[in-house]
């Protein structure tokens, strides 16, 4: 793994551990096992730092989704089926350090307008992502729906952190209640 990466890993890993405070240049090249110069060389200021491992992890999670969408799609979906994929998919990542950095990061964007643009495209991310599967799924008007999907979603990571739950329970009732408000009615 680069310097690079684990610079990357090492600050989402102090952020969900011990908050935004916790990321400061000494930390994160000791957390890394880097120089501060090889920190500072990869990203000259905090905000660089925290963009870029906001976009790594969302990267990673969008990628680690769409090919698990991807394998799912061919396979001819009922919603029913989706909504349990869909929590069998967050169990494998409900509970940790980079969930919590994630979450927290977009927090912090609302305050940092240096920070702004990436969690504004992660969430573009996650909103695309969201209307391939509610187009997989035959649901109406998905572009309309994909922001609903992606709040829930956010929502119950938020209650799953908030409570130490690691089990992802419920996930696949709130997705289709939402999924069967979205099919028309016969």
């Amino acid at each position: 793994m680069s310097a690079r990466d684990r610079i990357l890993r090492a600050t989402l890993r102090l952020i969900g551990e011990q908050g935004l405070g916790a990321v400061t240049n000494r930390a994160v090249a000791k957390e890394a096992g880097v120089s501060l110069g090889s920190l500072t060389y990869h990203f000259p200021s905090q905000p660089d730092l925290l963009r870029e491992a906001l976009r790594g992890f969302v990267d990673t999670e969008i990628a680690r989704i769409t090919d698990r969408v991807t394998r799912l799609r061919t396979s001819g979906l009922t919603p029913e089926q989706a909504a349990d994929e869909v929590e069998k998919a967050i169990i494998d990542f409900a509970y940790g350090p980079e969930q919590i950095a994630n979450l927290e990061l977009h927090l912090h964007a609302a305050r940092d307008p240096a920070v702004r643009d990436a969690s504004v495209s992660a969430i573009d991310a996650y909103d695309r992502l969201a209307t391939a599967v509610l187009t997989a799924l035959d649901i109406p008007d998905p572009d309309r729906h994909a922001p609903a999907a992606v709040a829930l979603l956010f929502g119950l990571a938020v209650r799953r952190l908030a409570t130490g739950d690691t089990s992802a329970t419920g996930t696949a009732d709130a997705v289709r209640l939402l999924l069967n408000g979205a099919l028309p009615r016969p």
